[in-house]
């Protein structure tokens, strides 16, 4: 008795078994974030960083401020009842001297110049004629009307004023079709002006539309596929997903080549004697919906499919034998549970097509191009950067509300039918 008395090991303290757990317990929890930090650097690197930089450009106005920081600063506190004092006159000119290295008076000129188109050549005139660094000047208000008498115009100086402040709503106000007043008050732009209002509407209305076409073809699609037996059904699924191995531009030009006059969609509908002469079926809203369906129609169906293999049949079955008609078991039992997948295809294939640019620009009409189509053109043809960013964030911003809409009323019809 005394031997195996002595050959047992004696107990651990409960702190010591304590200790253990907690280390053990943080070196899981180190793992996990060890497995975790790889994919949230890249988030954060390729979306959280470019979506962050995009909002700061629809606000930012630092252009005047870093080139001209001392007129600038004038300007702000300035009344703009009269003409700037004396003292902003010289700092103006002194830092308009100074603004030709490194390329600060392209940068102001471009962002005075959305405020007035003017505003390049009266700055490069007034660089040609302001008197040489180290000279005495008096007046300089008066240099600077003799040089050009815009100097001398209240709306000179309060262009340049408006230009003063780090940030602005200038982009954002101007890509709701809405700018400030003299006074400072928000009002609608000219009716003449008035486009970026249409522009978002007309988004909305194709991607709506697009997706309403994709879940009307895509439903019927993805149901056959999970019905049918596995060897046709894994045939059919290729056919669906042969799209994504053709370039997104091949198969626009491919709906280009078909639907144009003397296309194959044209010569067929006359062979038929459907139409006696050919339709126009691309450059318009017809060749956009078409092309745009073809290319985001597998992005509806495989969720769809996902989910509806998941069902069981017996459900529908045992409505019929319960009674129930064959369209009303299907209806009400069936496509019930499909809410997720048609919930899941239709909000991915409506956030794709509010950002789609290619295929309308080359399918579509004039009347046909949607914000993507200006973000690019302010980007790559203009370089009005705050412009660009304006519009995608305001796109943005409507994709989000939309899907918090559509979130919460997926979500309260799932509970009022549970």
């Amino acid at each position: 008795m005394s031997t195996t008395a002595a050959s047992m090991p004696e107990p651990r303290p409960a702190g010591n078994l304590r200790a253990q757990l907690r280390r053990a317990e943080r070196l899981r929890k180190l793992r996990a974030v060890a497995l975790v930090a790889p994919l949230a650097l890249f988030l954060v690197v390729v979306f959280v960083v470019p979506i962050g930089n995009m909002l700061w450009r629809s606000v930012d106005n630092t252009e005047l401020a870093s080139v001209m920081p001392q007129t600038a600063a004038a300007l702000q506190q300035w009344d703009g009842l009269d003409l700037p004092d004396e003292a902003t006159m010289a700092a103006l000119a002194d830092e308009l001297r100074d603004s030709r290295q490194g390329g600060g008076l392209g940068r102001i000129s471009r962002r005075l110049n959305y405020e007035d188109s003017g505003y390049r050549g009266l700055l490069t005139r007034t660089l040609r004629g302001l008197p040489a660094a180290g000279e005495s000047v008096d007046d300089w208000t008066a240099t600077l009307i003799e040089i050009d008498a815009a100097w001398g115009e209240l709306a000179t100086w309060r262009g340049i004023q408006r230009a003063a402040p780090a940030t602005t709503d200038r982009y954002l106000l101007a890509s709701l079709d809405l700018q400030r007043g003299e006074a400072g008050e928000i009002e609608r732009v000219a009716p003449n002006d008035r486009l970026y209002q249409a522009v978002f509407q007309r988004t909305l209305v194709i991607a709506g539309g697009v997706t309403l076409i994709c879940l009307a073809l895509g439903f019927p699609l993805a149901y056959l596929l999970a019905t049918l037996p596995a060897k046709t059904s894994n045939l059919l699924m290729i056919l669906v997903l042969l799209p994504f191995w053709t370039s997104l531009l091949v198969r626009t030009a491919a709906w280009i080549i078909l639907l144009q006059s003397n296309g194959l969609a044209n010569q067929s509908l006359m062979a038929l004697g459907i139409t006696d002469s050919p339709l126009q079926l691309v450059f318009n809203r017809i060749g956009v919906f078409f092309a745009m369906v073809h290319i985001l129609l597998p992005f509806m169906v495989l969720p769809l499919y996902s989910v509806m293999k998941g069902i069981s049949p017996s459900y529908q079955r045992a409505a019929v034998s319960l009674g129930a008609h064959p369209f009303a078991a299907f209806w009400q039992v069936y496509v019930p549970q499909t809410v997720s997948g048609v919930a899941a295809g239709t909000i991915l294939v409506f956030i794709m097509a509010l950002g789609y640019y290619i295929t309308p620009a080359l399918v579509g009409g004039p009347g046909d191009q949607m914000v993507s189509y200006y973000v690019a053109y302010y980007t790559n043809t203009t370089n009005n950067w705050g412009m660009a960013a304006a519009l995608g964030s305001i796109l943005l911003l409507v994709t989000l509300l939309l899907y918090l809409v559509y979130h919460r009323l997926v979500n309260r019809r799932q509970l009022i039918r549970h």
